[in-house]
């Protein structure tokens, strides 16, 4: 339980930091939250904001597309901050081909389904 709720203050913290992802530290919370605290699980997929992209990942493996947008200009952004401020070229090299790797990943997942409801119901049973 303290792994849940460490990595949902991680994540919440990511939405004000860039450069810190939020989604992969809520899926961490959902999935640790599933095993230890059914209440914590229940308000990550009832939230507002964070809800959408959990149950979009924990239903369908999906990433919405304006996350997947999102992600890709963020990695350009930290990737151009780092050339700006004069990090060693072999440790750009080194981060081009992570970021590619990440980008990758995240557009070879697929979009929210178009069929796919979008309410906030919770089943806890999956």
């Amino acid at each position: 339980m303290m792994l849940a709720y460490a990595c949902v203050g991680v994540g919440a913290v990511g939405v004000i930091v860039p450069l810190l992802p939020t989604t992969p530290f809520l899926l961490v919370a959902a999935w640790a939250a599933t095993r230890s605290s059914p209440r914590l699980r229940w308000w990550l997929y009832r939230h507002p904001r964070y809800g959408p992209s959990v149950r979009a990942w924990q239903r369908h493996r999906a990433i919405p597309s304006a996350a997947k947008l999102t992600a890709c200009l963020l990695l350009a952004f930290s990737w151009i901050t780092l050339w700006v401020l004069g990090l060693d070229g072999r440790i750009l090299a080194g981060l081009t081909l992570f970021f590619f790797a990440v980008a990758s990943f995240i557009f070879t997942r697929p979009s929210l389904p178009a069929d796919a409801p979008s309410s906030t119901t919770c089943q806890l049973n999956q």
